[in-house]
């Protein structure tokens, strides 16, 4: 279990959120509306920046930690889609470029990823390669110093506000996986489109568009790593963000199961609380039990990462775990409230809404059951 710093970073990030992350989420999630000022309060606490070295403008305080920060965030803040665009940001993003890129790109992006100054996006997925993500399209054409890069994106978070994009092109098609690089493009490069907000059933707040790349020209400096490292960045970036973006979702499944248990034990039907009743405590037992499970998971993994182990079958499980155990608090949440979790302004809905998109970034289920079961010699 965690140890008194853990517990102390957890009871600090909450305090932070209740008084610096409180405002109408409804209105925003109904609006769609991805709250700038939320983000720069985030900044200035150092939340973008948990994992990064202080040479760069970041906290470093370990894996575990940020985890537990995360738990602390998502148990005390109703946005998730502005901490699932916080999470892709860190993981997905910051993380490659800390780890691949050039000594002058760490320099150039990372102080600015934690500042607030830049926004950062991770675009891998296409069309026709989202599970099957090594079959991209998108290309990416060497003509002397520059590449130029024609493509389509699809389910890019954070790409309605992002500075800066990471996007994963084929510099030699023949090659298949071996071929796919990763380059940073800046937003305002000619021949980079963003299309309008993608209405989403939830993290309506995450700022979901499309990308277009029409012949966008950028400079040599821009490729991340070398030509052909894309795969190996890309499962580097997976790694993180599969075993560590559910984070925040620790925070909202204590949140729920407070909530419930509250609920419980003060609605009443038929002259007694309904938590009384059998079929209610045993959902709330359901979601006891989910919780304590999704905790010891995540916190072994974020333990294993801060000991520089290889988790990548550890971080498929925690995704595909976490995100079911997550889907089922909040199911079970509903049912608990019955018709008053089905309304609006109690927001329970909204819960059931975000948990059911864990179940599809950083990979389907399924794509985290077949990554689970090469492990195994399957």
């Amino acid at each position: 279990m965690l140890g008194k710093e853990q517990e102390d970073l957890k009871k600090q990030v909450i305090e932070f959120a209740k008084q610096n992350l409180d405002y109408d989420i409804v209105k925003n999630d109904y609006e769609s509306v991805f709250n700038k000022d939320a983000w720069m309060k985030c900044t200035q606490y150092g939340v973008q920046g948990w994992l990064v070295p202080k040479s760069y403008g970041g906290k470093d305080l370990g894996v575990l930690n940020t985890v537990c920060g995360m738990q602390g965030l998502g148990y005390a803040c109703l946005d998730d889609g502005l901490l699932f665009g916080i999470s892709a940001h860190m993981f997905a993003c910051t993380m490659p470029i800390l780890h691949f890129g050039t000594k002058k790109q760490k320099e150039q992006y990372i102080p600015s990823m934690c500042s607030g100054e830049i926004i950062a996006s991770h675009s891998a997925t296409e069309p026709k390669a989202g599970s099957d993500i090594y079959s991209l399209v998108t290309t990416a054409e060497k003509r002397g110093g520059k590449y130029v890069l024609n493509g389509e994106k699809h389910y890019v978070s954070n790409g309605a506000v992002a500075d800066i994009f990471i996007i994963f092109a084929t510099t030699n098609p023949s090659l298949k996986e071996k071929g796919i690089s990763a380059f940073i493009i800046h937003k305002d490069t000619p021949g980079l489109i963003t299309s309008k907000l993608i209405e989403t059933m939830g993290n309506r707040t995450a700022g979901i568009v499309r990308l277009r790349l029409e012949n966008c020209e950028i400079d040599e400096f821009q490729l991340l790593g070398s030509e052909g490292m894309g795969s190996l960045i890309f499962t580097s970036s997976m790694e993180w963000e599969r075993g560590f973006i559910l984070s925040r979702s620790i925070g909202a499944m204590e949140r729920l199961l407070e909530k419930s248990l509250k609920y419980a034990k003060t609605h009443k039907q038929f002259g007694q609380p309904i938590g009384k009743f059998q079929y209610i405590s045993g959902k709330l037992v359901e979601m006891k039990m989910d919780l304590e499970n999704a905790k010891n998971l995540i916190y072994n993994l974020a333990k294993k990462k801060d000991d520089n182990k290889k988790v990548v079958m550890d971080a498929a499980l925690v995704n595909l775990y976490v995100s079911e155990a997550w889907v089922r608090c909040s199911l079970n949440a509903i049912e608990i409230y019955g018709g008053n979790g089905y309304i609006t302004e109690n927001e329970i809905e909204r819960e059931v809404r975000n948990a059911i998109g864990s179940k599809f970034y950083s990979g389907t289920t399924e794509m985290q059951k077949i990554v689970i079961a090469k492990f195994m010699g399957l």
